[in-house]
């Protein structure tokens, strides 16, 4: 009778109140890795290949953990990046609303996986083996109940809080969280096409998730932080299985390198301007629009939005805010240019049908118009962006 109740208080391993508390920890970080490193980085953007045993071992503890099915997720996730904050875009904050995200994101999934033509159209490249078809796809409900049988042996009757806890972990923080808050508030490192933001510079709960502007911008890069203060948890585990000989890294962030006292525009400098367009951007805001505005603002003449809306990118900015911003720029020469000029930047761009000599030739106008205005942020910026080159 006394190995019954200390059988049901504690399960087998008998573990403390606080070894429980850190064994769930432990098992929710685990679902996070298996979620962020597997099937995010590895399944749905190719960005790293896994070693088999690193790989089926995810798989399988996603199958115990969440239920989910590996094609259905990353065909989910590959439309959401496709057609992002947009009435296609199965999760968008901007489209369902932040609470119903937020809570219900993993409703949103749901009702994508059960959308053949989703799953033919962006579930390609998954597994598509016997025990995927077999187990994980067939009796994909079946693994978080041998997950709750688990939790009691193993924990007692406590297992049945700590279950529970398992199966909220990834809807709400994953579905919920980053899908939803990483899409409506945060900072942003770069000026990329969606909503995303960055929760926290430090990706430590959400395996590195919380970089989500950073993701958004480079999709297909295995490494989600970017400044030297961020910190990605997820990066490390990965770095740490490819020393081990257990991953592949395909491809990271990279950013442009610098050659100082080059004074010319050339190919090495084009290619680093073209192949790092939010980079480029970004020192833009941070050497060009940052100055001037904050030179302005000291005078009181602008608003500390102005700022905001010179940089956003165009297709986030509602009517409202053109308006505001057109109404702000006017009749102040400094702003009105280093909004053209950005606007000019961006061009380069988009000019499909150009050769290289004349893109060259464009980045080398627009250097020398920019060093010609009188405005010593567009100057410095100027002479900066000559000395680009890529570094790989």
């Amino acid at each position: 009778m006394e190995y019954l109740i200390a059988f049901l208080k504690a399960g087998i391993l008998q573990f403390s109140g606080v070894g429980m508390v850190i064994a769930t920890l432990v098992m929710t970080h685990v679902t996070i890795a298996a979620v962020t490193i597997y099937l995010h980085r590895s399944q749905a953007h190719k960005a790293l290949e896994l070693h088999p045993a690193i790989s089926h071992f995810f798989r399988f503890w996603l199958w115990l953990s969440t239920g989910m099915k590996t094609k259905a997720w990353v065909a989910v996730h590959r439309k959401h990046h496709a057609k992002c904050e947009t009435e296609q875009d199965p999760h968008s904050p901007m489209i369902e609303g932040i609470w119903r995200v937020l809570f219900r994101g993993a409703e949103l999934y749901k009702v994508g996986a059960k959308d053949q033509e989703l799953l033919d159209r962006f579930g390609h490249g998954t597994p598509d083996d016997w025990a995927e078809k077999n187990i994980y796809t067939r009796l994909h409900s079946q693994g978080i109940l041998f997950m709750l049988a688990a939790d009691i042996i193993l924990f007692g009757l406590p297992g049945l809080i700590i279950w529970p806890i398992q199966m909220m972990w990834i809807p709400f923080f994953a579905a919920g969280v980053i899908n939803g808050i990483g899409h409506y508030i945060g900072y942003r490192n770069f000026e990329c096409h969606d909503a995303a933001t960055n929760l926290l510079p430090w990706g430590i709960l959400i395996g590195g998730e919380e970089l989500h502007n950073n993701h958004h911008t480079y999709g297909s890069s295995a490494k989600l932080s970017v400044k030297w203060w961020e910190f990605d948890i997820g990066w490390l585990y990965i770095r740490t299985f490819e020393l081990l000989g257990l991953a592949k890294v395909r491809k990271a962030i990279t950013k442009t390198g610098e050659v100082a006292g080059k004074s010319t525009i050339d190919d090495s400098t084009l290619k680093a301007i073209l192949s790092n367009r939010f980079q480029v951007l970004a020192y833009y805001t941070r050497d060009v629009i940052a100055p001037v505005c904050d030179a302005e603002h000291a005078r009181g003449a602008i608003g500390s939005k102005t700022q905001y809306l010179l940089s956003r990118e165009k297709s986030l900015v509602t009517p409202e805010e053109e308006a505001r911003l057109a109404e702000a720029i006017e009749g102040r020469a400094s702003l009105k240019t280093i909004h053209d000029f950005r606007a000019k930047l961006l061009m380069l761009w988009a000019s499909s049908t150009k050769t290289q000599a004349e893109l060259v030739e464009s980045v080398a106008k627009w250097c020398a118009d920019a060093e010609n205005t009188g405005i010593e942020a567009l100057y410095h910026f100027s002479q900066r962006l000559k000395t680009l080159v890529p570094t790989s």
